[in-house]
């Protein structure tokens, strides 16, 4: 058919030609089939970070992929002490897990410091109190030694002993001493856990960081205040803290309560005579 200068062409079969589609069925029910595919993120995660919107803890897999190669899976015993696996979990600890930590170590009668951390001990919040402890008693010592002796108008010299002094007391103090308590609670039959006796004992030595920063103040009485309150404080915090758990140990429990109690009260007394006099 023809129309002015175009041509129609019927609705017919033509050769070569392709088929017009036929118009779909009004009610055509759609069906989809149910998806495989992972939830992303996983609901389970892992460590301290999670949420939906948050990236992995290592982002690099650096850790967990060699937590998983065949030769981390054979070393056990001693020689996984020497691997980086075997100490992650002890530093996995948020800002606010160890401020709520130092926080109990500041009203130690309390006395549920281990059962907060029974189940995540750390050593990150005891190995930095030690660490600044170090630091802190080294400057506070020499800068008041250097006063003292400009008042009385006598040739200063810097002793670099105060630092190795303080490096070896107070790392050798929370390492060794937890490490007595642990042979001898084994040895009664009240055995404790090495790394929550070496949490308990660096936690309990941050009281002693504004002790010294406060033995600034010239005057012998008041460094004597200060010495003897933050010795009492952390001598019961460590006792109050293990008391129930040495109970187990039997009639010899209160000999050992009280040797813990007096045993950090002369670590005080060193660092009074050694740290907070000041003799020119």
């Amino acid at each position: 058919m023809m129309s002015g200068n175009y041509t129609s062409i019927d609705n017919q079969n033509v050769t070569g030609s392709v088929p017009a589609v036929a118009d779909p069925p009004a009610n055509v029910a759609v069906k989809f089939t149910d998806s495989n595919l992972q939830t992303f993120p996983p609901s389970g995660a892992q460590g301290k970070i999670s949420g939906a919107s948050r990236p992995p803890r290592d982002a690099d897999d650096t850790f967990t992929k060699s937590a998983s190669s065949p030769d981390e899976q054979q070393q056990s015993g001693w020689f996984r002490l020497f691997t980086i696996a075997a100490y992650r979990p002890y530093f996995d600890v948020d800002t606010s897990d160890v401020l709520e930590r130092i926080g109990d170590s500041l009203f130690p009668f309390r006395g549920s410091f281990t059962e907060k951390t029974a189940n995540n001990p750390d050593l990150y919040g005891p190995f930095w109190i030690c660490t600044t402890l170090i630091f802190v008693a080294a400057s506070i010592g020499t800068f008041v030694t250097y006063l003292a002796h400009k008042l009385q108008n006598k040739e200063w010299n810097y002793d670099i002993n105060m630092m190795t002094w303080s490096a070896g007391l107070f790392y050798g103090y929370v390492t060794l001493v937890p490490l007595g308590l642990y042979i001898v609670l084994k040895y009664f039959s009240a055995p404790s856990g090495l790394v929550q006796l070496l949490c308990l004992y660096g936690y309990s030595l941050f009281i002693f960081i504004p002790a010294l920063c406060l033995s600034v103040v010239p005057l012998p009485i008041f460094r004597w205040v200060v010495a003897g309150v933050a010795g009492f404080m952390s001598a019961s915090f460590v006792a109050l803290n293990l008391k129930n758990h040495i109970k187990s140990a039997g009639e010899s429990w209160f000999l050992i309560v009280a040797a813990i109690f007096l045993l950090q009260l002369a670590l005080a007394l060193v660092l009074k005579f050694y740290l907070f006099t000041v003799t020119v």
